[in-house]
């Protein structure tokens, strides 16, 4: 009786050690490996908490500005046709939301400010107006017209929440370090083909959408993209832009699929193909302060064209007699 008294209690604990065993282990969670400054990463305010009344709408119209800037600018477009077909969002992903995605988080609280290419203090509009001329290679609206009215609001409502004089991690773009070689466009080729081509084309021209009005992968030279005075024109900002951006839809700042020395070599590819030669008499009034690989000469120091363009350029940074100038 003692024995058959212990069978059921036996089978009962051979039971629970097989339910216990055969439950799946708990996943230990990935490290997380980004920098210290994520804690101070910015995050953009939700645009579905906007009131419905006329700032709200506004700053609504301004997105889709932004977002969709071909649809009212472009050659189809159905305010006016000034610009290459483009979007702003194309420079500014996400409607210029996204961290490192040349971001506007600091934008309302850095501007007014003075710049050295124009070599006066610009406004907000001044910078709206920059872009279409020189990213979207077209002309500018009206600094009173409804349309620029609603882009900077709207620009100014992304970052509402940086304090006066902050730059938060994710503004703008993300400065890499210079490489100890000048940048190699036969190396950023083979990238290109590896890694752009498929959406971006063989050629560089992009890919429209089925209904011809705007780019869903824009052209990245050629006739129809931004021109050689548009800030990404420099491969500085086009390495940044594409360390922490591309393959799109995949990479970030936090999970890169480049290396840096990827993204400078593909940046090069890019940056020596041909494209819309538009120049601005008042660019850089002043010499000295053109940025390092800025590629158009006249410079203050002895160093070529090709080597402003795409390095070394350690040896110009140690030539030049510190500047307080930030990368325009």
């Amino acid at each position: 009786m003692v024995r058959s008294n212990w069978f059921p209690i036996l089978l009962g604990i051979i039971i629970l050690y097989v339910v216990i065993h055969s439950l799946p282990a708990k996943q230990a969670a990935p490290p997380h490996s980004t920098s210290a400054s994520d804690d101070n990463e910015w995050e953009p305010p939700d645009i579905n908490a906007l009131p419905d009344d006329s700032a709200g709408n506004s700053i609504r119209y301004g997105k889709d500005l932004i977002v969709n800037t071909a649809k009212y600018f472009g050659p189809k477009g159905s305010i006016a046709h000034i610009t290459n077909g483009m979007n702003c969002q194309n420079c500014h992903i996400d409607g210029g939301t996204k961290s490192f995605g040349n971001s506007f988080a600091a934008v309302a609280t850095s501007y007014p400010k003075f710049r050295e290419r124009s070599g006066r203090v610009e406004s907000i509009e001044w910078r709206v107006k920059e872009c279409m001329e020189r990213s979207l290679n077209g002309k500018s609206v009206d600094s009173l017209d409804r349309t620029m009215k609603a882009m900077v609001a709207y620009i100014k409502w992304v970052g509402k929440d940086v304090k006066k004089g902050d730059r938060p991690t994710g503004a703008g773009l993300r400065d890499l370090t210079f490489l100890n070689r000048a940048a190699d466009p036969s190396n950023g080729k083979a990238i290109y083909q590896q890694q752009c081509q498929r959406c971006h084309g063989t050629n560089g021209e992009g890919q429209l959408r089925f209904d011809s009005i705007d780019y869903a992968y824009p052209p990245l030279w050629g006739p129809h993209s931004y021109n050689v005075s548009a800030g990404l024109y420099r491969i500085s900002r086009l390495a940044a832009y594409v360390k922490d951006n591309m393959p799109f839809g995949i990479a970030s700042f936090k999970t890169p699929q480049l290396s840096d020395e990827e993204a400078w070599d593909v940046a090069a590819y890019i940056s020596s193909q041909s494209r819309p030669a538009l120049f601005f008499r008042y660019d850089w009034p002043n010499i000295a302060g053109k940025p390092i690989d800025y590629p158009f000469g006249p410079y203050r120091d002895n160093f070529s064209e090709t080597q402003h363009k795409f390095g070394p350029f350690e040896p110009i940074k140690k030539a030049r007699v510190p500047l307080t100038v930030k990368n325009n």
